[in-house]
């Protein structure tokens, strides 16, 4: 097994707000890999004293040891469990209640000898590549679905759509969000590798178009996922060469979070 993982700050200097980690247990059958890509807040008070890797590395924590110390309890109550978890350690000091409270996207996967469990929150991407070489992209698109204009600014955001039926949700202190959670299985002979994205990364598809999500794996399986986080970085550093600047949730750059691993 084969397992790579990279992640880089939007700028030098700056907190990373993506969190990314894989597991095997002391068994040797199976694995996780989990990978969040934290919400950065408007520069308001968001009603609470913790910084978002501090959420994110709590949740991402808590993600990894019951995926791995619980494999009979299913994804999305992996999920639940771990939002509940992160709300108690600060549940007392912040307002868990103000809509910026700290939150993420998530991709969970977990595999054992026979399935392969998967789960998407929000924008970040996995990807599902087959032994023939086909590749799936397991996507949570109601981002892209909402109406126009629904992303104008924060105060639309917040008050219309996020974490909002009919909006998108993400991993905040509501355990109940994990029932929105794009959630499947596949058999693990069905599946030879499997790539985790957050939406920095997946630029390279989705934004710049450079190749379809097989040629983003190729990339990965190539160049490894700090060699795709560089070429997303020298295609932002071209867009602002030439004068055309490609915004992304209203960022010039992002985090950019990648991770490999072969079975």
């Amino acid at each position: 097994m084969r397992i790579e993982l990279a992640s880089v700050p939007g700028s030098p200097g700056c907190l990373n707000e993506d969190w990314v980690s894989a597991a095997l247990p002391a068994s040797g059958q199976g694995g996780v890999l989990v990978l969040l890509d934290g919400v950065t807040p408007p520069p308001t008070e968001p009603g609470c004293a913790h910084s978002v890797p501090w959420f994110t590395a709590r949740l991402g924590g808590a993600l990894v040891e019951l995926s791995g110390s619980r494999p009979g309890l299913p994804l999305s109550e992996v999920l639940a469990t771990a939002i509940s978890r992160t709300a108690d350690a600060h549940r007392t000091t912040c307002d868990l209640s103000h809509v910026r409270t700290p939150q993420a996207t998530v991709v969970l996967a977990r595999w054992g000898k026979r399935t392969i469990e998967y789960l998407v929150l929000s924008d970040s991407v996995l990807l599902l590549e087959a032994p023939d070489g086909t590749v799936r992209a397991v996507l949570d698109d109601r981002l892209d679905r909402l109406p126009p204009g629904s992303l104008a600014s924060h105060a639309i955001v917040d008050s219309t759509v996020r974490n909002k039926e009919g909006g998108f949700f993400t991993a905040a202190a509501d355990p109940s969000v994990a029932a929105r959670a794009v959630t499947g299985s596949a058999s693990l002979s069905e599946v030879s590798a499997i790539a985790a994205l957050t939406d920095g990364a997946s630029r390279w598809t989705e934004m710049f178009g450079e190749g379809d999500w097989a040629a983003a794996l190729g990339l990965l399986r190539k160049a490894g996922p700090r060699g795709l986080i560089d070429r997303v970085r020298e295609l932002e550093s071209a867009d602002a060469e030439a004068g055309r600047v490609r915004l992304r949730r209203g960022k010039v750059h992002d985090d950019a979070t990648a991770a490999l691993v072969e079975l």
